[in-house]
């Protein structure tokens, strides 16, 4: 017979209610402990993350400045999403028209799940070099680096349709008087191989088996490959592209 004292009873019945109410021991009942309370948490990796819009509005400017030869700097207002819907999938756009300027609108679109647009200002500068006149320079006159001046500053900032690439500036010819010290716009320029209006040219006439050649008078101003109209000897008017700076081709 097994001999069991009171002692060791009590210390049993004692043991058994702290398994009880100790959380995750054994013999513990199902579901308790904060194991338990925890499992039907999603894990945080499966969260979905913040979009940071604004960073991805900067990224965005970034990708349009990079054709300007410069160094852009870039601020972007957050735009107001907090009471729109989450968003999956969302890209970065300007609105239709626009161009990089000094103070700008960008938009932010959501594609997937739900579909939304918000809108940011940003404020862009771009440092970069440009040219100007070094002098005064008259109409006709071709341009060669003694005819241009270096100068820097932020390039969004100057007029519409001036010529940043020195490349194409030398060689050009000008259209109209420029004063010293004045941005070129690429209206005031014409290349090398253009012709004028009025100017006198010689047609080239080609057919199936046969070239003539004429001479005529130019109606339009034209680059090499574009459409112009010329008036011929005879007082005709034809249309032809421009080869190079004296010769129109004329298909028949």
């Amino acid at each position: 017979m097994i001999r069991i004292s009171v002692a060791s009873l009590t210390l049993l019945a004692c043991m058994h209610a702290m398994a009880s109410t100790v959380p995750g021991a054994i013999g513990a009942p199902a579901g308790a402990g904060p194991s338990a309370a925890g499992a039907d948490a999603v894990p945080a990796a499966a969260q979905p993350e913040a979009v940071n819009y604004a960073e991805k509005i900067h990224a965005f400017l970034l990708e349009q400045a990079a054709p300007y030869a410069g160094t852009a700097q870039i601020n972007v207002e957050a735009p107001a999403t907090d009471r729109l819907a989450a968003c999956e999938q969302s890209e970065a756009f300007l609105p239709h028209g626009t161009k990089l300027r000094s103070r700008i609108s960008v938009g932010i679109r959501c594609v997937a799940p739900q579909s939304w647009v918000a809108y940011a200002q940003a404020n862009i500068s771009i440092e970069g070099n440009y040219y100007v006149t070094a002098h005064a320079l008259k109409a006709g006159t071709t341009l060669g680096p003694e005819d241009l001046s270096q100068r820097s500053g932020d390039l969004l900032r100057l007029p519409n349709g001036i010529v940043l690439d020195p490349s194409l500036l030398i060689g050009s010819i000008t259209t109209q008087r420029l004063a010293a010290g004045a941005t070129i716009k690429a209206s005031a320029l014409r290349g090398p191989e253009s012709i004028l209006r009025g100017q006198a040219v010689r047609l080239e006439a080609r057919g199936a088996g046969f070239v003539a050649t004429s001479d005529g008078k130019a109606m339009q101003n034209g680059e090499p490959g574009s459409q112009i109209q010329v008036r011929t000897a005879s007082g005709q008017t034809v249309s032809g592209t421009v080869i190079n700076s004296h010769t129109v081709l004329v298909l028949m």
